[in-house]
């Protein structure tokens, strides 16, 4: 089948996959809640005591301001890693309906079933962003970066965002229920608090600051901070673009391998 038409394919997928978060939106509210909430939280609840008990990058009075500055690009990289969810839900639902095996029977590319999950939430994940960086510049956030610097984040936060959704629609395809398709990402969106999203490496203990230094949403994270920001980032950026390009490779692979194996089931 021709590239042409594997991209028509992929574009009425991909049609097919964003009228259905319209038709049912719930999820798409509940991916976008749930960092707007994280970053009230640490701003309003949390936001005094951190900043004035850690040292933050690129120094500050240690204030709830200086505190929202550091918090708020970790927050955007815990809004891209929760839209992995609905993906792995979408996924698991059209398997569990029988709808992909219905897809399988007919003159489509193959491709582009799990293409259009993907692509679809990945424009899911962008608009959500967003809406957090909105809620962010409400409540004090104030980065200085420029238009280039303010793209290259969000390519940075896209390029997250896509490689988490070929993994999550891995996982879907792979999980038995609905329900353990939503269960299964979960740890993705929580990985960043074990790294520099929320406080500096520097303040955890030996063993958990190793971790959290070599994950790979730290350099992500610390990344972002220094476009937005101005912080350093040293070879951050190269380790970002080094990890986006390592799980979009993974997940596509360990995706297609999935889709191939459930149709000789």
């Amino acid at each position: 089948m021709s590239t042409t038409y594997a991209m028509r394919d992929s574009m009425t997928m991909l049609r097919r996959n964003l009228k259905h978060a319209q038709r049912y939106p719930s999820m798409t509210i509940s991916i976008v809640a749930m960092p707007i909430l994280m970053l009230l939280l640490f701003v309003y609840v949390f936001g005094g005591a951190l900043g004035a008990g850690i040292e933050l990058p690129g120094g500050g009075t240690g204030d709830r301001g200086d505190y929202t500055n550091f918090v708020a690009p970790g927050i955007l990289l815990m809004a891209a890693t929760a839209g992995a969810v609905s993906t792995a839900v979408s996924v698991c639902t059209d398997m569990t309906e029988g709808i992909i095996n219905r897809f399988r029977t007919m003159s489509i590319s193959k491709s582009s079933v799990l293409t259009g999950h993907v692509v679809g939430n990945v424009i899911q994940t962008m608009i959500s962003l967003v809406l957090v960086i909105g809620v962010a510049l409400l409540v004090g956030f104030r980065p200085n970066a420029t238009f280039v610097e303010w793209l290259a984040a969000l390519g940075i936060l896209a390029l997250l965002a896509f490689g988490l959704s070929w993994l999550s629609a891995a996982i879907g395809l792979g999980s038995s229920s609905v329900e353990a398709a939503s269960n299964a990402p979960m740890p993705l969106t929580f990985l960043p608090f074990l790294g520099s999203a929320i406080v500096p490496p520097e303040s955890m203990p030996v063993g958990l600051r190793w971790f959290a230094e070599y994950q790979p949403f730290t350099p992500m994270t610390d990344t972002l901070r220094g476009l937005l920001m101005g912080t350093e980032i040293g070879n951050s950026g190269w380790l970002a673009l080094g990890w986006g390009v390592v799980l979009s490779l993974l997940g596509f692979l360990w995706a297609r391998s999935a889709f191939k194996r459930e149709a000789k089931i």
